[in-house]
C-alpha cells in the first residue's frame, strides 16, 4: 500500500517538475523571478487600472450606428413629431433637432409628416444607457433609425443621455447631408 502512495506522490512530483520546466522554457517567469522584458519604471507606475475616461468616450468615437430604410421618404419629411421617450431623451432630442432647423417639429401627431418613436433603457447594473431611436410614416413603415449605446457612470445618467440626443440628432443630419449629395 505504502509503494501506491510513493508511486503516485513520484508520478506527481514529475507533472510538477516538467509543468514548470515548460513554463521556463516558454519563457514564463517562474515563481521569485522577475519577467526578463520588464517595463520601464515609469511606464508601470501609470498603468493604473481605470474605469475610462472621466467624461465618458467622445461623441466622435465609433461607427455610424443609424441605418435609413426609405431615403426618399426621409428627405420629403419637413415637419416631425417627437413622442415622449424615457429619460427625458425626447425632451433632449427635440432640443438638437431644433437647433439643427432642418424640420418643424409639431406637437400633434396628426399634423406630421413623420413620427419620431423609441427607448431610453438604463441599465444599473451594466452602467450604460441604451437608446433605439425609429422615425416611422403615420402607417408604422420604418423610415430611419439609430441605437446608441453610452456609459454614465462616469458621467452621470443625465449627461449620458445628453450625449446619446446629440449623437442621434448627428447621425439624423449625417444621413439627411449624405442623401442629399446623392
Amino acid at each position: 500500500m505504502k509503494l501506491r502512495y510513493l508511486g503516485l506522490a513520484a508520478r506527481y512530483a514529475g507533472f510538477c517538475l516538467m509543468g514548470s520546466l515548460a513554463f521556463v522554457a516558454l519563457g514564463f517567469p517562474v515563481f521569485g523571478q522577475q519577467a526578463s522584458q520588464s517595463q520601464p519604471q515609469s511606464q508601470a507606475s501609470d498603468d493604473h487600472p481605470t474605469l475610462g475616461p472621466r467624461n465618458g468616450p467622445s461623441l466622435d468615437s465609433g461607427p455610424l450606428t443609424s441605418s435609413v430604410f426609405d431615403i426618399r421618404k426621409l428627405l420629403r419629411i419637413h415637419t416631425l413629431y417627437v413622442e415622449n421617450i424615457d429619460n427625458s431623451l425626447s425632451d433632449k432630442l427635440a432640443a438638437a433637432l431644433g437647433k439643427w432647423g432642418r424640420f418643424r417639429l409639431v406637437t400633434k401627431e396628426k399634423d406630421a409628416d413623420a413620427i419620431l418613436r423609441g427607448s431610453c433603457l438604463e441599465s444599473r447594473r451594466l452602467k450604460r444607457v441604451h437608446s433605439e431611436v425609429f422615425i416611422s410614416d403615420h402607417n408604422g413603415a420604418s423610415i430611419w433609425q439609430d441605437t446608441v449605446y453610452r456609459p454614465y457612470s462616469p458621467p452621470g445618467l443625465d449627461q449620458a443621455v445628453n450625449d446619446t440626443a446629440d449623437l442621434i440628432a448627428e447621425h439624423l443630419e449625417r444621413t439627411v447631408r449624405e442623401a442629399q449629395e446623392h
